[in-house]
């Protein structure tokens, strides 16, 4: 399953996202699809859409059973520590930062 979570989607890249995933909320594309199509959907996005803020969740084979992948402009950091992927809104101390 892939999530997909924009801000500002152009109406081109709308109208491409539509084809293969649901649109639960406004900018909130859910489907299931393959890897490969995953990523040639993700490298259009990249190319089209360089406004936008992107948060992904992607099923991935690991212990929680997913990945995420952001870029744009995001408001919180995710950090892959041992395997496991943590969302950090904001740090308390800018020397204690792990990346």
């Amino acid at each position: 399953m892939t999530v997909l979570i924009a801000q500002d989607t152009p109406p081109a890249v709308r109208g491409l996202l539509k084809r293969w995933f649901i649109e639960p909320r406004a900018n909130v594309f859910v489907g299931t699809i393959n890897r490969r199509t995953r990523e040639k959907v993700l490298r259009f996005i990249k190319r089209h859409a360089l406004e936008s803020s992107w948060l992904v969740l992607m099923s991935e084979p690991n212990c929680q059973g997913f990945r995420i992948e952001r870029w744009g402009t995001p408001d919180r950091k995710d950090i892959n520590l041992s395997g496991l992927w943590l969302v950090a809104e904001s740090w308390v101390d800018p020397e204690n930062q792990p990346f």
